[in-house]
């Protein structure tokens, strides 16, 4: 195995910040002058297009949504807006405890590593500010691709921007978006993170992924260990 390929949110991410994403769309609907219930459905239901950049980045997506709303926004407003978002972004992206040294111990024992994220336009736009960028040696968000997880074809990108065949590759992730059934497909091996220390991390998944790796770690932290078993 030469590679590890990992999910982003609630995976590299500290689960219970997903808690916090309803308070920070909150800010961005008063940004918009709208009503928070109207505009979280609308970001509810956007999901899908959002995060294959059907509506664009940050700014262009927020005024579509605005305008779904019936709310034609100032540009200030909108520039106000945007501020609003990316920082609500930093909060629900909040790297969880112990994260990067779980990444620099395995960049150390000489694993490439890659991102396979499902995500909207605040990410892609902000990510070389994060302290994930400079740990990766490749990227893949559905954003930038125009499809998401588990189609394959972001697997089959994922392993050729690492140079490493997909057989030759672990997947990590919390189980969301049939993720783990498109890894195995894709021909990696998967590694379950069940967040078990978490019981309400699970509760904003989409599409629960019917696979059930046989490798299963409750939390981030445990990945060393796991794939320094001389079994693996």
């Amino acid at each position: 195995m030469q590679a590890v390929i990992f999910d982003f949110f609630g995976t590299l991410t500290d689960p219970a910040a997903e808690a916090e994403r309803r308070e920070a769309f909150a800010a961005t609907a008063a940004a918009l002058e709208l009503p928070v219930d109207l505009f979280w459905a609308a970001m509810a239901e956007s999901f899908p297009e959002r995060i294959t950049g059907a509506h664009g980045g940050t700014q262009t997506t927020l005024l579509a949504i605005a305008r779904r709303c019936g709310v034609e926004p100032s540009q200030e407003q909108l520039a106000t807006a945007v501020a609003v978002q990316h920082d609500g972004a930093v909060r629900v992206r909040r790297p969880r405890e112990g994260v990067f040294e779980v990444l620099d111990a395995l960049r150390a024992r000489g694993f490439r590593l890659a991102l396979l994220s499902d995500c909207s336009s605040e990410l892609c736009e902000r990510w070389q500010q994060t302290p994930f960028a400079r740990r990766f040696d490749a990227v893949v968000f559905s954003w930038q691709e125009g499809y998401r997880k588990p189609d394959g074809r972001l697997y089959a990108t994922a392993v050729d921007r690492l140079g490493v065949p997909a057989t030759d590759c672990w997947y990590v992730g919390d189980g969301g978006s049939r993720e783990h059934q498109g890894a195995l497909l894709a021909g990696m091996r998967p590694v379950l993170v069940t967040n078990a220390h978490f019981p309400d991390a699970s509760a904003y998944r989409d599409h629960p992924d019917p696979v059930r790796p046989d490798y299963v770690v409750d939390d981030v932290t445990e990945l060393p260990a796991l794939l320094n078993s001389p079994a693996r």
